[in-house]
């Protein structure tokens, strides 16, 4: 049996920048205190658990003198304010990506336009960027939930960072039979996600089966399943090594492996190091 991986796949540079900034302020001798979650990645999360790092749930839960961390999805302008009035030191591990579309959200806001984002409005980054356009933001999950939006004013049309291309394009689209004049479409899907999300493609269509590693609540990783199945139906979203099922396996000559951009590099090692001890129980 034989384990191929895709091109691109893993950590991407949002995330990586994020773990970085935690591990060094835990260098320094910081007390680090994340608010949520820092990536999308309950092992690699356990891992930062282990090295000190805790999880808070509000700006109210920083004791004086913890350093206090903004994951990468970001937050909204009214939270960050009260944790730099509780913390010793905030770091704002916001991805680069995620703060161009808050950037480009408040903005519009100021010039009096609506705000279009396409994507989850449960998702954290989305809460993060509706705070900087609270009056104007309007969050849609796809093309069939625009019809229900108000007339829109010279809107601009945004994207939750790890969303599938097709939603987006559909969904701007539909905004235009809204909109009073021709709205402003910027793609802000982040470019790992993308590439990510071709890779997988390239390569689902010529494996018996492919495995996408990854948190189950990851929205990247999600739609990494998603684009997978589209080219491969036994396509499974696994956390760890040992969901992997070996009579999933039974027959497969070639096997896909990708990653969401929350997963680190020794969870994707042993994930291989499974696949191809099940090849060789298969083959002996």
């Amino acid at each position: 049996m034989q384990v191929l991986l895709a091109d691109e796949y893993g950590f991407c540079f949002g995330v990586e920048r994020a773990v970085e900034m935690v591990e060094q302020a835990l260098d320094e001798g910081a007390t680090v205190r994340t608010l949520g979650p820092l990536i999308h990645n309950t092992q690699e999360i356990k891992r930062l658990e282990a090295e000190g790092v805790a999880t808070i749930n509000a700006p109210a839960d920083v004791a004086p003198g913890e350093t206090a961390v903004i994951r990468a999805h970001g937050v909204t302008p009214e939270v960050q304010r009260e944790l730099e009035g509780r913390a010793e030191r905030v770091i704002d591990a916001t991805c680069p990506f995620v703060t161009k579309v808050q950037k480009l959200a408040e903005r519009a806001a100021a010039q009096g336009r609506d705000v279009v984002v396409v994507g989850n409005p449960d998702h954290p980054e989305m809460i993060g960027v509706r705070g900087y356009a609270p009056q104007h933001a309007h969050v849609v999950r796809d093309a069939s939930e625009v019809a229900s939006l108000p007339p829109l004013h010279a809107p601009l049309v945004v994207s939750q960072t790890t969303l599938k291309l097709s939603t987006f394009l559909e969904a701007a689209d539909a905004v235009r039979l809204k909109a009073d004049s021709e709205p402003q479409i910027v793609n802000t899907i982040c470019s790992a996600t993308r590439d990510r999300q071709d890779a997988a493609r390239a390569l689902a269509g010529h494996v018996d089966a492919f495995y996408i590693i990854g948190g189950k609540h990851s929205s990247n990783s999600i739609k990494l399943l998603s684009v997978c199945r589209e080219q491969c139906a036994q396509s499974f979203l696994i956390e760890t090594p040992d969901e992997i099922n070996a009579e999933d396996l039974r027959g497969a000559r070639r096997v896909g492996v990708t990653a969401g951009a929350s997963t680190p590099n020794w969870l994707i090692e042993q994930t291989l190091a499974r696949l191809r001890e099940i090849g060789a129980e298969e083959q002996a």
